[in-house]
């Protein structure tokens, strides 16, 4: 982990931070090729290319009958699984749905005179969730995902996962997923894109993946949506003096055991604390870690602790790094909540750790990474509708306005838009 003093100088003019917002960059060139080899032959062969890549890239030989696990097993998983994950698990699923229950939206029509205008609100048909099975499995993604899809009330949902584990399954049982199929990477959402004889086309993909899946999803944009373009796992933390310094380490190694790219950044305005932060994550929380190998080389080369004169500048540093999650460890935490304005999450005080809002808090943890949180949100029940301009206008209100309509056609040179209305007005 490198320590930076920032103190007496312009952040921006430190190379440190350029290099923690290009660490995302996603290799076009390298795997771009590979990936739209992919979704042309699922395109183009379905099942039987499905089968070829599952056995090539995860080492799985299936079937065609064996992409759907049976229901049953589901279920099994369910019931296998220990006490306390499955009520977890339940918990977990009742707060996200309840707190995703405040984004619904409503349809509205308002009347003047000769007028209805207004918007319809319609659930999507079908979603497609994405969920790894790599490094790591996720359970919680599958929640995560699921949760606000059925409270938007999307009618069918499926899931794609590369050897889901029992938990994973467990999961999607809890969720009541519709279809859950034995695939992953690009090869999984070409074929939710475009369908195959037994993978069902979807209407949106949603859920993070490798950069085989991230690739895969930027193509397929316009043959389906998409929520995000996910990049590696971050963590940003602003602290005082008043903070932990054992806490600190232990957050900033909840993101760096995600994967080596993973970014832990700590922003504060003590060099003490800084220092023993690092000491402690080095001499302690990393030995006989289970996760050391992917841990540790994500805190030697993209863990940093920067050192600024004061949190007016924490702040500032952290909008320009826009942070996927953003922790504020300080003596009066509120106090900056109105100076952040890019971050995915902001957790607030010493017992606000990222870790309680992966799992049980109730708002999403599929945030923008990458530095997105300029213009993008957490996903939502609004990632899982769409809306309708409804227009009604009668004789009367298109008297009101038909001869503003005419003349804005004029200035626009369309002649056809200025018929359409003018036909209607002289009532031929």
């Amino acid at each position: 982990m490198k320590i930076v003093d920032l103190r007496g100088r312009y952040f921006k003019e430190d190379e440190s931070l350029e290099f923690l917002i290009k660490r995302g960059d996603i290799e076009t060139e390298k795997y771009e090729p590979i990936v739209k080899t992919i979704i042309k032959e699922v395109k183009e062969r379905g099942d039987e290319a499905l089968v070829e890549f599952t056995e090539k890239f995860d080492k799985v030989k299936l079937n065609p009958e064996d992409l759907v696990i049976p229901f049953e097993e589901l279920e099994k998983a369910y019931n296998e699984i220990e006490d306390d994950v499955r009520w977890a698990y339940e918990v977990a699923f009742e707060r996200i749905y309840e707190f995703h229950e405040n984004q619904k939206e409503k349809s509205f029509f308002k009347e003047e005179e000769g007028m209805i205008l207004g918007q319809k609100i319609t659930p999507l048909e079908v979603v497609g969730l994405y969920v790894p099975g790599g490094k790591a499995a996720y359970p919680s993604s599958v929640i995560m995902n699921a949760a606000p899809a059925r409270v938007a009330g999307v009618k069918e949902i499926v899931m794609c996962s590369p050897n889901p584990n029992k938990y994973t399954l467990a999961a999607a049982f809890v969720c009541g997923i519709d279809t859950v199929y034995r695939i992953g990477g690009a090869q999984a959402i070409a074929a939710m894109a475009y369908g195959t004889e037994t993978v069902r086309k979807v209407d949106k993909i949603v859920g993070p993946g490798n950069i085989y899946v991230a690739l895969a999803k930027k193509n397929l944009y316009g043959i389906v949506d998409i929520d995000m373009i996910a990049g590696p796992s971050e963590i940003l933390v602003i602290a005082d003096e008043t903070a932990n310094y054992k806490w600190v380490a232990a957050d900033l190694l909840s993101q760096a055991e995600h994967d080596e790219l993973a970014a832990s950044i700590l922003v504060t305005t003590s060099e003490d604390l800084a220092k023993k932060v690092k000491e402690y994550l080095y001499t302690e929380l990393l030995k006989d870690f289970p996760r050391k190998e992917i841990a540790e080389k994500s805190l030697n080369v993209y863990g940093h602790a920067f050192i600024v004169d004061d949190l007016d500048t924490a702040c500032e540093v952290s909008n320009y790094i826009a942070p996927e999650h953003l922790e504020i460890i300080t003596k009066n935490p509120f106090d900056l909540l109105n100076k952040i304005y890019h971050a995915g999450a902001i957790f607030l005080g010493e017992y606000a750790t990222e870790p309680l809002g992966d799992y049980i808090l109730g708002p999403n943890h599929v945030l923008p990474t990458s530095r997105a949180a300029r213009f993008s949100s957490p996903l939502g029940v609004y990632d899982f509708i769409k809306r309708s301009s409804v227009i009604y206008v009668s004789k009367e209100g298109f008297d009101r306005v038909a001869k503003h309509a005419i003349n804005m056609a004029k200035s626009e040179g369309l002649e056809a838009h200025k018929l359409s209305v003018e036909i209607r007005k002289n009532n031929e």
